[in-house]
């Protein structure tokens, strides 16, 4: 929300703002809480990745942790800096996130092994510089929605083929952090006028990187599981630490 402080990083150049006032406590960084609240992504991300290569899961889980890194670092930048160039690096690696989770789900009845790769690695590439170029707004995120229900059937097929009690429990987990997390967006970007009056903000958007970070790590395991369901690695559902949930393998020895 720009209330016209000079900073470090010059005029506001984004084409979305969110409802925290611009540097309200650095120079330095423009959206504070929004920009450090992508840190437990950043840590349920690794958690994930120390876990897909401990038990040698197949690479694409790899893969995809890395880029929820890699999503909530271009956040980090694009909110401590509002510059157009920064909101790319945030909202085209959230395309190919996407892109990715597509792959994952569809690709183990897909007969021709190459050929979704390659698309969706082209497709994506071709956003990226239609994207940087025509700068989309409602387009983005029309775009955005779209991928996500194109992954929603393949994604409840999942669930009512799993019988596992507790695979099922981190499924609704999922479900639940992204409602969470939509209704702390949705409120921080149409009610902001109202936000903007009260004694205290309560970062919305920031709330909903929280909640994302948690969703990703949800999903990502949920679909470990049913990956490691489909190859006979006999999976079960562990907790570090006695809280967060990860999947545990035991491979056949010709594996």
């Amino acid at each position: 929300m720009a209330d016209g402080i000079s900073s470090f990083w010059g005029p506001v150049t984004s084409t979305t703002e969110c409802c925290e006032k611009n540097y309200a406590h650095s120079s330095y960084i423009a959206e504070f809480f929004n920009t450090i609240s992508n840190i437990p992504t950043i840590l349920l991300a690794l958690i994930g990745l120390v876990n897909a290569l401990r038990q040698r899961f197949e690479k694409r889980f790899s893969v995809l942790h890395i880029s929820n890194m890699i999503l909530a670092i271009g956040s980090m930048l694009y909110h401590a800096t509002l510059q157009h160039e920064q909101q790319q690096s945030d909202e085209t690696p959230m395309i190919w996130e996407m892109l990715l989770y597509m792959y994952i789900l569809y690709s183990p009845d897909w007969h021709y092994r190459t050929t979704m790769p390659t698309f969706l690695f082209l497709y994506g590439g071709v956003f990226a510089i239609f994207h940087s170029v025509l700068r989309f707004d409602i387009g983005f995120k029309v775009h955005y929605v779209i991928l996500c229900f194109l992954c929603t059937p393949r994604l409840y097929k999942y669930y009512i083929y799993t019988n596992d009690i507790a695979a099922k429990r981190i499924a609704k987990l999922y479900v639940a952090t992204l409602v969470l997390g939509t209704l702390c967006w949705l409120c921080d970007r149409f009610l902001c006028k109202e936000i903007s009056r009260w004694s205290i903000n309560p970062q919305g958007h920031a709330l909903w990187h929280a909640f994302t970070g948690f969703n990703s790590y949800f999903l990502n395991t949920f679909l470990m599981f049913c990956r490691a369901q489909q190859r006979g690695w006999s999976p079960k559902v562990a907790h570090f630490m006695g809280v967060l949930p990860y999947v545990k393998i035991e491979k056949p020895k010709s594996q």
